[in-house]
C-alpha cells in the first residue's frame, strides 16, 4: 500500500524495499514513544490500544503482512485461552508446542519460498512473539505454585493475577520491540504501563517532578530522551556502515571464484572483515529498537553512583564485549541477550528434573530449541553443531590453561577478587580475543549462507581452519594434555608453597623469633605452608573437575 513511498529510498541506498520499511518502522517508533509515555497511567487501556493500533499499522499497510497479522493474532488469542483454561503443569508445554509448532510451519514456508534476509516476512516478528508467549505461560505457572519453590527470576516474574484480553494483547503487541525485539516479560510490561517501574525514583525526584512535570502521575526519571536518541544515532551510524561496506565485504563473497583466487592468508583476514560487517546490521536494528523502547520508558534500571539514570533493561546486544570478547562465553552472553535469558529460564531450567543440576540433556534440549527457533535451514544446524564443540574446547581451556597464567595459589570463585593483570595474563586475554573472534567469524559462515553446499565451499576456501583449531584443541585435552597441565600446575603450587615457607623462615630469623642454630633443632614450629599448598592444589583440581562436568 505504501510501497511507492519507499521504492525511491530503496533505489537510492541499494537496500531492498522491505529493509527500508523496517528501518522506517523503527525510526517512526521514536516520536510515537513520546506520545505513548504521555498517556496517563490512570488509563492503561489507552496504552494497550495505542500499542495494538501501531503494531497493526506496521504489519498491514506498511509491511503488507495481511495474512501474517491474522496468524499472529491467532497465536496471541490461542495462548491467552490455553493459559487461562489449562490448570495443570502441562500448560506451559502445551503453549510451547502450540507457538513453536506454528513458528516452525512458517519457517518451512519461508525456506521453500527461498526468502532471503532482504525479505521481511512474518517469521521474524513471530520469533519474538514466541519468546513472549512461552515466557508468559511459565510466569503464570510459577504464579500458581508456592513462592518458596521459585528461584529469584521466577519470583520476580511470576504472574498471579490473570490479565484481561486487552492487557494481554497490549503486552503481546507492544510496538517498539514487536518486529525485531527485544522481548519483554509480562511483569515488565505491566510495570511500564502502571509506572511502577519508576518507584525507586519517586523519592529522589518527587519535588522536581512536581515543579516541572505537568502530569504528576507520570513520574519518569530524567535522561530517558538523551539515552534514547544516543541509541538512535549509534544505530544510524552502524546502519551507514552496513550500507557502505556490506556490499564489498560479506559472507556470500567467500564462495565466489575471486575469493578463492586470493592467497590463503588474505582469505582468512578478509573473512574477519566479512564477519564484522555481517554483525553490523544486527547492531543497527537492535540498537535502534532499544532506543525506541527507552523512549516509551522501558529499560530503567536505577541510578549510577554520580546520580545519573541507567537505562540498560532494554539492551539486546553489548557490542564492545562481542568484538573484544576474551572468550566465547562472554561473547555469547553479550549477543542477543534477551534470547539467552529466554533459553535459560524457559528451556534450560525447565527441562531439568526437580532437585537436580542441569546437565547434558538440558544443554541438548536448549540447543535443539534454539536451532528450531531460528529455522530449518541446514546452515543453522551446522553452526550450532560446530559451536557445541567450541564451547567444550573453551571450557577445557578455561579450566586447565587459564590457571597457568594466574598466580599459583589463586583460586577462582564468584566471591574471589579479580586476578592480577600480569603480562602473561594480558597476553592470554589478547590471544583469547583473537581466537574468539576468528572462530566466531568462521563458525557463523553457515548461519548466514544457509545451505550445506555453500557452507562447505566457504569453509574449504579458508582451509577449514576453525575445525583444525577446535579439533586439535580437543585432541590435546582429551589425549593426555590435561594430565600434563595438571602436573605443571601441581609443580607451580608446590614451588609457591616452598617459596612462602622460605620467606616465613627468613622473616622469623630476622625478627629474632628463632636463631639459625635453633632452626635446625626442630624446636620452632613453622606454619604448615606446604600442607596449605597441597590443599589449594586439591581445591584447584576440584574446581577443574566441576567446570568440566
Amino acid at each position: 500500500m505504501l510501497d511507492p513511498f519507499f521504492e525511491p529510498l530503496a533505489d537510492a541506498t541499494g537496500a531492498s524495499v522491505d529493509q527500508i520499511k523496517l528501518i522506517f518502522c523503527l525510526l517512526f517508533s521514536y516520536p510515537l514513544g513520546s506520545v505513548y509515555i504521555r498517556i496517563p497511567t490512570a488509563h492503561p487501556e489507552f496504552k494497550h490500544i495505542f500499542s495494538i493500533v501501531i503494531t497493526f499499522f506496521y504489519l498491514v499497510p506498511v509491511l503488507n503482512l495481511y495474512v501474517g497479522a491474522i496468524q499472529l493474532l491467532v497465536s496471541v488469542v490461542g495462548t491467552y485461552y490455553l493459559v487461562e483454561r489449562v490448570q495443570t503443569s502441562r500448560m506451559p508445554w502445551l503453549v510451547f508446542l502450540f507457538t513453536m509448532g506454528h513458528l516452525t510451519i512458517n519457517h518451512i514456508i519461508r525456506t521453500f519460498a527461498e526468502a532471503g534476509y532482504e525479505t521481511f516476512e512474518i517469521s521474524g516478528p513471530q520469533m519474538v512473539l514466541t519468546m513472549k508467549l512461552t515466557t508468559f505461560a511459565w510466569n503464570v505457572y510459577d504464579g500458581r505454585r508456592p513462592a518458596e519453590e521459585c528461584d529469584k527470576w521466577q519470583t520476580q516474574q511470576r504472574v498471579v493475577d490473570h490479565p484481561s484480553l486487552l492487557e494481554f494483547c497490549g503486552f503481546a503487541f507492544y510496538f517498539p520491540g514487536f518486529l525485531v525485539g527485544p522481548y519483554l516479560t509480562f511483569n515488565e510490561y505491566r510495570a511500564l504501563v502502571s509506572g511502577s517501574l519508576y518507584k525507586a525514583a519517586e523519592k529522589a525526584e518527587e519535588a522536581e517532578s512536581i515543579a516541572f512535570d505537568p502530569m504528576p502521575h507520570r513520574l519518569v526519571p530524567r535522561g530517558r530522551k538523551r539515552v534514547a536518541f544516543r541509541k538512535m544515532i549509534v544505530g544510524l551510524i552502524f546502519l551507514g556502515i552496513y550500507v557502505t561496506f556490506y556490499p564489498e565485504a560479506n559472507y556470500h563473497l567467500t564462495i565466489e571464484d575471486e575469493f578463492e583466487a586470493k592467497r590463503l592468508t588474505a582469505r582468512i583476514i578478509f573473512l574477519q572483515f566479512c564477519g564484522f560487517f555481517e554483525r553490523v546490521k544486527y547492531y543497527a536494528i537492535w540498537t535502534l529498537t532499544e532506543g525506541a523502547s527507552i523512549q516509551t520508558g522501558l529499560g530503567f534500571t536505577g541510578y549510577t553512583k554520580s546520580g545519573g539514570t541507567r537505562w540498560e533493561g532494554a539492551a539486546n546486544v553489548d557490542i564492545w564485549n562481542i568484538e573484544f570478547a576474551p572468550n566465547l562465553k562472554v561473547l555469547l552472553d553479550s549477543w542477543n541477550m534477551k534470547t539467552n535469558i529466554w533459553l535459560r529460564e524457559c528451556v534450560y531450567k525447565r527441562v531439568t528434573p526437580k532437585g537436580k543440576k542441569p546437565g547434558f540433556r538440558s544443554s541438548l534440549a536448549t540447543f535443539a530449541t534454539s536451532a528450531f527457533w531460528h529455522g530449518i535451514a541446514p546452515g543453522y544446524y551446522l553452526s550450532f553443531f560446530f559451536f557445541a564443540f567450541v564451547q567444550v574446547a573453551a571450557r577445557q581451556a578455561r579450566s586447565y590453561l587459564r590457571p597457568l597464567v594466574l598466580p599459583a595459589t589463586y583460586v577462582p570463585s564468584r566471591d574471589a577478587a579479580p586476578p592480577p593483570q600480569t603480562t602473561l595474563k594480558q597476553l592470554y586475554d589478547y590471544l583469547g580475543i583473537i581466537f574468539t573472534v576468528a572462530i566466531t567469524n568462521y563458525g557463523t559462515l553457515p548461519f548466514m549462507l544457509l545451505t550445506i553446499d555453500d557452507s562447505f565451499v566457504a569453509w574449504n576456501n579458508v582451509a577449514w581452519y576453525g575445525h583444525f583449531v577446535i579439533g586439535g584443541a580437543l585432541v590435546f585435552f582429551y589425549c593426555g594434555g590435561t594430565i600434563i597441565i595438571q602436573e605443571i600446575q601441581a609443580m607451580r603450587i608446590k614451588a609457591e608453597g616452598m617459596r612462602k615457607q622460605r620467606e616465613e623462615l627468613n622473616r622469623l630469623v630476622q625478627t629474632g623469633a628463632i636463631t639459625p642454630s635453633s632452626s635446625s633443632s626442630g624446636a620452632p614450629t613453622l606454619p604448615p605452608l606446604d600442607e596449605a599448598a597441597q590443599e589449594i592444589e586439591k581445591e584447584l583440581r576440584g574446581k577443574g573437575k566441576d567446570r568440566e562436568d
